[in-house]
This record gives C-alpha cells, sequence and structure tokens, in this order.
C-alpha cells in the first residue's frame, strides 16, 4: 500500500470518482465532506497529503489550508477548485499548497500532481532525517555553567556575519562549536567547508584553499576550484590555523580584507563572499611573538573568541558525556543498553583526560566493545596492559635497545591513535609526521585497528 491520502469536497460524485481512482494506484483513500471532520482526521490518521476543495460548507479550504500546515508542514496539500482565480491561487500557494487544481479534474493531471507532491515530501522527509542525525552528531553536551556560557556566546554571535577565533586544547570540540556557528547563521542552506591546515600538507594546502589553473604546476591536469570558491556565500573553517605558513597568510589577510584571491597559475581576480572561522590549540599570541603567525591576521581573525574550556576544567560534564556516549554507542551499534557503576562514574570524574572529550569517547566506547554485561564496573574503564607492555614491565625488562623502542613507540602509537579515532592523517598531523611515514610505521609496528574502527 502507497501513502494515505485525505479527499476533502462535499460533492459526493468528485470524492467518489477520486476516491476509486487513487485507490486504484493502491493509495489508501480517506474522505470527508465538511472542514471540522477533515481536521479531526488529520488528527487521528496522519494523511501525507490532502486533496482540499476551496468551497466547503462550514469552513474556507484557504482557512483550512492555513490550519493544516501550520501545525502539520509536512503534510502536502492539494487545493481543488472550479472557480478559480489567480489572486486565489497565490493565496493557496503562499499559504503552502502544493499546488491548484481546476474543476472539472484532469484525472491524469491528478495522479501526477499526486504522484509528484509525494515525492518532494519524501525528499524533505529524508532531508529532515538526515538533518536530525547531522545534528545529533554535533551536539554540544554538558551541564556545567562553562558549557552553558559557551552555547550561549555560539547563540550570541551565530546569526552575525562576525569571524570568530574558537581556541582550545585538542579534542575539546571546536569543530562542533564551528559547524553550530554555521547552522544557527544566515548562511545554514549554503556550504560549511572545514578544512585542517594541519593534515594538508604545505606546498598542497595553497591549492587546496585557492585552487589552481591547468598547468600551474607539475601534476596540474586540469582546472580545479578552490575552497574558498567552493564556499562562496557559505562558512569556511580553518583548522589548526596555528600551522599555517606565513606565506599563506598573507595571502588569507587579502582574502578577509578584500574578498579576493586568484587561483594559482592565474592573474583573474575572483570575488568571495564567505564568513571565515578559524581554529587553534595553539597560543596564538605567543606565536606572534616568535615570528610564526601574523598580528594583523589575527586581529583580522580575532573579531569575537570563543575558548573551550578544557574537559578537566569542567569535571560535572564528564558523567553526563559519559553517559551520552554510551548511549549512542549501543544506539547506533544496536546492542542492549548499558550503564556505568556508580564506581565507574566516579573514576571517570576523578581523571584529567589529556586527550579532553575524545578522549572520553574513546574510552566509553572501547569500554562497551569490551563489557558483556548491563554494568560497566571501573576495571572496563582504566587502559588495556598486556604481558609486558605495563609501565613496570617495558622499563624493568632487560632486551636489546632496538627492541625495546619498538616496543615503547608501539604503545605510544596506539594511544595516539586511540585518541584521534584511529585517524591516520589526523594522527599524523598532531605528531607532525607524514601521513605516509606513519602508515609505513605502524605496518612495521604489526598495529591493527580495533574492530569498531576496521
Amino acid at each position: 500500500m502507497k501513502a494515505k491520502l485525505l479527499i476533502v469536497d462535499d460533492e459526493a460524485n468528485i470524492t467518489a470518482t477520486l476516491a476509486q481512482i487513487l485507490s486504484e494506484e493502491r493509495y489508501e483513500v480517506i474522505t470527508a465532506s465538511r472542514g471540522e471532520s477533515a481536521l479531526q482526521l488529520v488528527e487521528s490518521e496522519s494523511p501525507a497529503l490532502v486533496l482540499l476543495d476551496v468551497m466547503l460548507p462550514d469552513i474556507s479550504g484557504l482557512e483550512l489550508l492555513k490550519k493544516v500546515k501550520s501545525k502539520h508542514p509536512d503534510i502536502e496539500v492539494v487545493m481543488i477548485s472550479g472557480h478559480a482565480t489567480i489572486d486565489r491561487t497565490v493565496e493557496a500557494i503562499r499559504a503552502g499548497a502544493y499546488d491548484f487544481l481546476e474543476k472539472p479534474l484532469s484525472l491524469k493531471r491528478v495522479l501526477l500532481t499526486v504522484s509528484r507532491a509525494l515525492e518532494r515530501r519524501n525528499l524533505a522527509l529524508d532531508k529532515n532525517t538526515r538533518q536530525a542525525a547531522e545534528e545529533e552528531r554535533y551536539r554540544i553536551v554538558g551541564d556545567s555553567q562553562q558549557t552553558k556560557a559557551l552555547l550561549e556566546q555560539i547563540r550570541q554571535v551565530a546569526p552575525t556575519n562576525a569571524r570568530v577565533l574558537v581556541t582550545g586544547e585538542t579534542g575539546t570540540g571546536k569543530e562542533l562549536v564551528a559547524y553550530w556557528l554555521h547552522h544557527l547563521s544566515s548562511r545554514l542552506d549554503r556550504p560549511f567547508i572545514k578544512i585542517n591546515c594541519a593534515a594538508i600538507p604545505k606546498d598542497l594546502l595553497e591549492s587546496e584553499l585557492f585552487g589552481h589553473e591547468k598547468g600551474a604546476f607539475t601534476g596540474a591536469i586540469s582546472r580545479k576550484p578552490g575552497k574558498f570558491e567552493l564556499a562562496d556565500t557559505g562558512t569556511v573553517l580553518l583548522d589548526e590555523i596555528g600551522d599555517m605558513e606565513p606565506r599563506l597568510q598573507a595571502k588569507l589577510l587579502r582574502v578577509l580584507e578584500t574578498g579576493e584571491f586568484e587561483r594559482l597559475g592565474s592573474s583573474h581576480p575572483l570575488k568571495t563572499d564567505i564568513r571565515m572561522v578559524a581554529a587553534t590549540n595553539k597560543n596564538l599570541v605567543e606565536e606572534i611573538r616568535k615570528g610564526n603567525f601574523r598580528e594583523d591576521l589575527y586581529h583580522r581573525l580575532n573579531v569575537f573568541n570563543i575558548h573551550i574550556p578544557a574537559l578537566r576544567e569542567r569535571p560535572e560534564d564528564i558523567p553526563v558525556l559519559a553517559r551520552y556516549f554510551l548511549d549512542s554507542y549501543c544506539q547506533e551499534n544496536g546492542v542492549s543498553s548499558k550503564r556505568f557503576t556508580s564506581d565507574a562514574l566516579s573514576y571517570l570524574g576523578q581523571q584529567t583526560f589529556p586527550g579532553n572529550v575524545r578522549e572520553l569517547k574513546n574510552l566509553v566506547e572501547r569500554a562497551a566493545i569490551l563489557t558483556p554485561g548491563y554494568d560497566l564496573p571501573v576495571p572496563a574503564l582504566t587502559s588495556p596492559t598486556q604481558p609486558g607492555t605495563s609501565e613496570t614491565g617495558l622499563f624493568a625488562r632487560t632486551r636489546p635497545l632496538s627492541q625495546a623502542r619498538n616496543e615503547l613507540e608501539k604503545v605510544f602509537l596506539e594511544t595516539q591513535l586511540a585518541r584521534f579515532g584511529w585517524n591516520i592523517t589526523r594522527t599524523a598531523a598532531e605528531l607532525h609526521v607524514e601521513r605516509s611515514n606513519l602508515s609505513r610505521r605502524v605496518k612495521q609496528l604489526d598495529i591493527h585497528k580495533p574492530k569498531p574502527y576496521a
């Protein structure tokens, strides 16, 4: 059976004809001859679409349209009238009607209109579902005063076009803040493009940002638009801005001052309208003092500063976040719900979490994977130790120095990979090594991803 349709018309012959034709197309059809009964059916039956006559005995069809759309914007409404005027049609469309059909009805057009209206509804519902899932993925969780203040700052600055500099330690959630700055702005339906300045090799970052023309450099076999061009009218997040080399900082400053840039290999200026959000875990004032960051660029980016406190500075958020991550993991992986014992929550609250929220999330997911029962006790949350790899074992056992180096490096790399969700590119950027070198070393040390990341 296809979607449920409601036909509202006081002419019995039209209602019967429409009901028969639509039923033959395997739609589930219900009918009403008055506005009040139609409203009751809308509430009790939740139809996907309403075919609605303009002239009803007890209420104007246009008034009924407005009532339906105000409470149920996802229900598509197709108006029907034997006396359609341009003004009435325009009013109906503005009130949310999908289309306006004139009597006598063309049954072929009715079927086509119903099909297209339902197709639009399904696309909208799919988009809403995806949007809800995205919002949940970027949700900022916490009950502390610091988190509430953070959310208030986001609400204040998001609707503006002000540039924002987001600061905080690695793993605090700077990308989440950038997402909500875009999502709560007037640019919501425009592109949101994220660029990690530390993860992209320095010799490729310029091309990534500004684009290039064919033949601009070896390997440039065709024209490629840059991120600034693709993000026009939207928002750009420049993550790890503190790692951008000074030469590129100068070019970025020009974009911020004039909105202009050129692709590599071109002298033709392009204009872009973007809202810039920058993020860093570095102290940019200190980087300016060292000569690594331009002071004029810092002031251009730092129109509004949002600082995310480290997790250890807001311990009251730890149990809230831990429960949230545990519930999310169980739901996403289709496993039975679990809970922390009171001792486990107390243990988590005493940890410093140098990797911040990301480290807590990884720890909770690992505990959920390794614990078969309902309760997650303290032992499930302690770091894994394999025979001979505990701190005491690593330093107390005598063996060749090369072997000890490999064992120490393996434990270190496993810990760092876990902190960054086993993302090789991200981990390499944080460790300041080439991605290819890290991948090769991971293979040499026989390091394997845990199942949820494999």
